[in-house]
């Protein structure tokens, strides 16, 4: 499946702040017998999670950047590097945190400089995952197939009003379309 083809998706699954909590929480007590040193987020989205797991196991957090979008819009074909993995990770057990794996490129392309820049051990974790990602998230709290809106995409603010995040309208739209 191709990243962002929402028409392909089932259903659709709305998380809420207190799902997101419950979702994040479910990972944290995963990860916490993990003996994790470091945990890395992918921005923007991945360091909603990457930071609550980091806060709740008192763990620093190192955030990078890596994305197919340019000011929320999606223009390249695969991840693009905008911001580096700190050496920091060096000799380390490193949890790599997103928001969720869609295709799984990100993650892994994240993992893999963790892994060069000498990390001990590196293991993944989203808060969602779909059934095509691959590689697979080592550890997930929800996999589904649905079109997910997180709480913090809803909406966007335009000229001061909020209004239904644009890209989230058009996967409605092609959703509907397909029933």
């Amino acid at each position: 499946m191709q990243s962002y083809d929402y028409a392909n998706r089932e259903g659709v699954e709305e998380i809420t702040w207190e799902r997101f909590a419950e979702l994040a929480g479910k990972l944290t007590e995963t990860l916490s017998s993990m003996q994790i040193d470091a945990v890395v987020g992918i921005a923007r989205a991945g360091l909603i999670p990457a930071t609550a797991i980091a806060c709740a196991l008192r763990k620093e957090m190192y955030p990078v950047r890596i994305t197919r979008r340019e000011n929320d819009t999606v223009v390249f074909d695969h991840p693009v590097w905008k911001v580096d993995v700190s050496e920091e990770v060096a000799g380390k057990a490193v949890v790599v945190v997103d928001e969720i794996a869609d295709t799984g490129e990100t993650l892994a392309l994240v993992a893999k400089r963790v892994q060069e820049l000498g990390a001990e051990r590196v293991v993944t974790a989203c808060l969602i995952s779909h059934s095509w990602a691959n590689p697979t998230p080592h550890h997930v709290a929800l996999r589904i197939d649905a079109l997910v809106i997180f709480p913090w995409d809803k909406h966007v603010c335009v000229d001061g009003r909020w209004k239904l995040h644009p890209e989230i309208a058009e996967a409605l739209r092609q959703q509907s379309r397909n029933l």
